[in-house]
Parts: structure tokens; sequence; C-alpha cells
């Protein structure tokens, strides 16, 4: 049975952040993500995931300056001291809501840098953070991002991000595999899940083109589900969408999925 999270980062926005737990709760889901925790303490947010019986999957490392732009900045030289600081800051919300996977950005990589000092920084930055999480059990992902929406980000394809793994062959390093980014890029979406499921900690989707809800776009999610459950993937897929009206009145393309909530 396919089993769903939430990413409230971007489902139930309708309302504050805290209240979007209940939200999701009500609207039958049992696991919830999101991109970033830090404006709020993580003891509110576990009262709130304790209140309603969720289960928090995961979150990203810090950004940098959001607002100012920035997505990331691992692959930035001259911040490795800022980024060993963020991983902590991550560690101490993961150990304190029960979270076992760590979501890495790499960033857009700066103008005033070549490619190969961002790749060798990006490389150090992985492993000492796959090192240090390793060691906590928490495991460390890294995400590739269209460059199509965001220019620049350094890592723009699922084969990009594997290449990094393998050549930073770190046991702690996984990939996140986000299906509306991998269309963005045109990759064929069904042979990459099989080819790098192996390598694949976790998985987002929404429809393409748009980032809406399921069925508003080209993409056959539904065979894609059908086919990650062929292949025995049995954790449960993010949806990380824009819905196009409000999240609730989006959400009938769960009815194709029943959900056990006893999950």
């Amino acid at each position: 049975m396919t089993q769903f999270s939430a990413n409230l980062s971007m489902l139930f926005t309708e309302v504050p952040f805290l209240q979007r737990l209940e939200a999701a709760a009500k609207a039958g889901f049992r696991h919830v993500e999101f991109q970033f925790p830090y404006e709020h303490g993580a003891a509110e947010i576990g009262a709130e995931i304790a209140a309603h019986n969720l289960k928090l999957l995961m979150f990203n490392l810090p950004p940098g300056n959001w607002a100012a732009g920035e997505r990331g900045f691992a692959c930035h030289p001259n911040r490795q001291a800022e980024f060993r600081n963020g991983v902590a800051l991550a560690l101490s919300y993961a150990q304190e809501l029960g979270v076992k996977k760590l979501n890495c950005l790499a960033g857009i990589k700066p103008a005033d840098a070549s490619t190969a000092q961002c790749h060798t920084v990006l490389l150090q930055n992985l492993s000492d953070a796959a090192t240090a999480l390793a060691e906590a059990g928490v495991q460390l992902m890294i995400e590739p991002i269209n460059s199509y929406d965001m220019p620049g980000f350094f890592i723009d394809t699922p084969q990009g991000a594997i290449d990094i793994i393998k050549e930073l062959q770190h046991p702690n390093l996984a990939l996140q595999y986000d299906i509306y980014h991998a269309q963005q890029m045109n990759c064929d979406i069904a042979l990459e899940l099989r080819q790098f499921l192996p390598h694949i900690q976790h998985i987002q989707f929404a429809d393409c083109p748009g980032r809406h809800e399921p069925g508003t776009g080209t993409l056959n999610l539904k065979m894609l589900f059908a086919l990650l459950a062929n292949l025995g993937y049995d954790a449960p897929l993010s949806a990380e969408y824009v819905p196009l009206s409000s999240t609730v009145e989006g959400l009938g393309w769960l009815q194709q999925f029943p959900q056990d909530n006893g999950s």
C-alpha cells in the first residue's frame, strides 16, 4: 500500500506553520515533512507532532539567507565553518524530533568561484556532514534541483547527484529524488528510478508542468508509484506541490490510493 507524506512548506499554507500539523492529520496524512524548521523551537514542533500522532520524516539543513536568494551553500568556498554550524543545528533539531534523514542543498554556484572550487568544497562538506550525522544515526541526502526553476543550482540532475555519491563513496550519503525536478530536466524518470533506487532514500513529487497536484499536468504519477511499489520501495512518497486552489480541495487524487491510517 502506497503511503504519502505531506510537505508542510507547500501544503496547508492556508494556516500558520504549526497549525499545518493538525491540518495534515485531519486530511488523513500520518507522515509529514517540511523544508526548514528553524523559525520555531524543536520542542513546540515536537509537541504538535505528538499531539496529532504524526511521524516527521525529514527536513533540510539550513539554507543560508533564503530571503536574499540563497538556496543552500554547501558548494560555496570560504563558508565551511558556517556549513558545519548548520549541520550541528540541524542535527540538534533532528535528535529532539526523532528525524532520521536530513537533506543538503548544494546551493547556487557563486559567480566568483570556479566549478572546480565548488566541486571540491561540496565534496568536503558532504563528507564531513555525512560522517557527523552517521555518528548520530542520521542519514544525509543530497537533492538535485532543476536549473529552470532555480538557475545556477550546482546539482541540477539526478545523474549529477549520483556522480557525486559515487565519487565520494561515503556510506551515509544518499539521493533525495524529486520527480518534478527530474521531469523539468527531461530525465527518463522510470529508468532512473530503476537504476538509482539503491541510492535513493526519499522521493518527492508534483505534477509537471506547473508543480501542482497529481492530475493537473502530464506526468503519469500513478504509473510511477506502481513502478516503485513493484521495485520494493515502501517508504512514504512526499507530496511537495503548490495546490491550485486550497490544499484540501486539491486532495482528490488521494482517493486513488487508500491509506492505512494505522501506519
